[in-house]
């Protein structure tokens, strides 16, 4: 990272310690930890008496309210079913420390976005079972500015295309500040879906911005989803964000911001994010039962998946259901 953008980064972490709660938590470590992020119980205070019997791992979903959405509901059906109440932790990881944490058998289940990455695990046997929870939608977002000057009938190939071009452009010679931002692309360049997604986006067009030496039109960032979408907001810059972080974000962010290229629900969209849940070899023989029962309430059409589909923000809704 050069002198410039690490001095960027700086003022910004200043600027997010007196934000509101959308960045509350914007100055934690992206390390996972042995230790869950948050507790939900259902709203049944006695439910600490039994203790968690069920832990999963995710990052954006859970910074969204997802999680606690699923957790406080799975727990009212199992109590209305004839169980004791309970508690369900969330761990917080992108994908790839999420996959981590499954493996280790920190948590039971793990909630994330990288078909690849999580056939790798069922292939070594440290996942036993997947399944396909819902759909989320990558989105490129930009500055209104639009610097690269992207339009509605581009691609997602040729808007990245012309990022690249246009950025590489404004190194040689920088635009006046006064007309527009230089053309900047943000990545969390912390191996969780995003970053993998607009990594395979920028090979398939021919380009790896951030190998030796790297462009400097190439922001790394390795902050969360909602951290990264406030700083590609503060900066003007280009970067790939999904559809749950963008509608739980604050108008104060979003209103500097354009949605370029929205995903659909088509298999063969490139912005698709399927969203899977992976139980774990190593998940706890002792909250076996309960796995079992949550993975079989996510594809029930009255259970999970109403939940999931029903989930909104502002009148919006976040997430589409599983393929049937």
């Amino acid at each position: 990272m050069t002198s410039s953008i690490l001095l960027s980064t700086l003022s910004f972490t200043e600027d997010i310690k007196t934000s509101d709660s959308f960045r509350r938590d914007s100055t934690t470590t992206i390390a996972p930890s042995a230790e869950p992020f948050a507790i939900y119980n259902g709203g049944y205070e006695r439910a600490r008496e039994r203790g968690t019997c069920l832990r999963i791992a995710n990052g954006g979903a859970g910074q969204t309210g997802l999680i606690q959405a699923w957790a406080d509901t799975f727990i009212r059906y199992m109590v209305a079913k004839g169980a004791e109440p309970f508690e369900v932790a969330w761990f917080l990881g992108d994908t790839t420390e999420s996959l981590s944490m499954l493996s280790a058998g920190v948590v039971d289940v793990a909630l994330t976005y990288n078909p690849a990455a999580e056939k790798l695990l069922l292939d070594s046997g440290d996942a036993i079972e997947r399944i396909y929870a819902y759909r989320d939608h990558f989105l490129l977002i930009g500055p209104s500015s639009n610097p690269a000057n992207l339009k509605d009938q581009d691609d997602i190939f040729t808007m990245f295309g012309k990022i690249v071009a246009v950025g590489n452009a404004d190194v040689i010679r920088p635009p006046d500040p006064d007309v527009r931002p230089p053309t900047r692309f943000l990545s969390r360049f912390d191996k969780s879906a995003t970053n993998i997604k607009e990594s395979q986006i920028f090979c398939t067009i021919g380009q790896v911005p951030w190998a030796q030496n790297y462009s400097k039109w190439y922001h790394q960032y390795p902050r969360f989803p909602r951290e990264a979408l406030e700083a590609a907001s503060l900066l003007s810059e280009y970067t790939l964000t999904d559809l749950g972080t963008w509608l739980c974000a604050p108008k104060d962010i979003t209103s500097k911001l354009k949605i370029f290229k929205k995903g659909s629900d088509d298999a063969k969209d490139p912005l698709l994010n399927p969203a899977h849940i992976l139980r774990g070899k190593k998940a706890s023989s002792i909250n076996e039962g309960t796995c079992t029962e949550f993975l079989n309430w996510i594809i029930a059409p009255d259970g999970g998946q109403k939940a999931t589909a029903c989930f909104s923000k502002g009148g919006h809704r976040l997430y589409t259901k599983a393929p049937s």
